[in-house]
């Protein structure tokens, strides 16, 4: 088992209009022993989410705050916060988001990673006021090729959802391959960046222990991407796939993600035009993109569907918290 006493962590939170959450989110990382540093970057908000986080500091002197004088996107706030850590580990946590208290403690007690992430809990309502299931701590290896097919969505079966698990990252690691998030992107950054660094070789651990609560909101921008998003999305894989030494097995389920996200970004810039131009625009559209056909027509035929569906169905009530992955409860103590 690791020691810990030299594995501090130094916590990075990307904010944009966080002023109601940010407390939580800076409150719960600064009640961990191991967090010697909570770097928040305030990505242009137009709230007061920097004065929100400052409210907030614990007088120790770990929390830093700075601010853009423009949105840069996550990826750039994210950077700005790993130029700024001295820690040798980093954890990234959302502006909405949460720590269980404990949640490092098992994952420091693991050897050989290079990322290592923990179970979360997906929470609806007040944060402050639910405790997770007390998992067993098994660990097991995430493989590059079981974290990209985890991040691919096929009707009738359950998303793995890996691209949401938050490790903790040896800044040694990044810092030796030079690995950043990459600045244009505003979608799929954290599963881009984890990629490359699988690609090159990162030892990814994954424990079922909980200790990162996400917050569902109806109003998350993850359901509000541009059409442009979707674009640096897919060619962020096809840079992936430019690697002449990567695997064959990774080479051909990076395929089928990077198919995957562009039938989408067809579909989306299909409509674009629609909505802009008219249908006989769409038309024209479509006839210069016959490679596109095939996932535009799918996705207007699925989207009608699922319409019909949630029309004709009662809503399911949501559950107060699930989790991402499956555990073995341990007995409490």
């Amino acid at each position: 088992m690791a020691g810990t006493a030299h594995q501090t962590i130094c916590v990075i939170i990307a904010a944009k209009d966080a002023a109601d959450t940010i407390g939580i989110a800076i409150r719960s990382a600064l009640q961990e022993a191991q967090v010697s540093e909570v770097v928040v970057v305030d990505d242009g908000s137009t709230d007061r989410t920097a004065d929100a986080a400052r409210d907030v500091d614990d007088g120790t002197g770990r929390l830093k705050v700075v601010s853009f004088d423009r949105n840069r996107g996550p990826s750039a706030a994210r950077n700005h916060a790993i130029a700024m850590a001295t820690a040798p580990l980093i954890a990234i946590l959302d502006a909405d988001d949460f720590f269980f208290s404990g949640r490092f403690e098992p994952m420091l007690a693991e050897d050989d990673w290079d990322l290592i992430a923990d179970n979360i809990a997906f929470v609806h309502g007040q944060a402050e006021t639910v405790r997770p299931e007390h998992f067993q701590a098994r660990t097991r290896t995430m493989p590059l090729v079981e974290f990209v097919e985890g991040n691919i969505s096929r009707r009738g079966l359950k998303r793995g959802e890996t691209g949401f698990l938050k490790p903790v990252i040896r800044r040694s690691f990044i810092e030796a391959h030079r690995l950043r998030y990459k600045e244009e992107m505003r979608l799929g950054e954290d599963y881009d960046f984890y990629v490359r660094a699988l690609a090159k070789g990162a030892r990814y651990k994954v424990i079922e222990h909980c200790g990162y609560g996400a917050v569902i909101r109806a109003n998350s921008l993850s359901g509000r991407h541009r059409t442009e998003d979707l674009r640096q999305f897919y060619e962020a894989d096809e840079a992936i796939l430019a690697d002449p030494g990567l695997p064959p097995a990774a080479r051909d389920v990076i395929k089928q993600h990077r198919d995957h996200i562009r039938g989408k970004y067809e579909l989306r810039a299909f409509l674009d035009v629609k909505s802009k131009a008219g249908k006989l625009a769409a038309i024209r559209h479509m006839l210069g993109r016959p490679q596109a056909f095939p996932a535009v027509v799918t996705g207007i035929f699925f989207d009608k569907l699922d319409l019909l569906r949630a029309k004709s169905g009662v809503p399911a009530e949501a559950p107060a918290m699930r989790y991402l992955l499956p555990g073995i409860p341990a007995a409490q103590k």
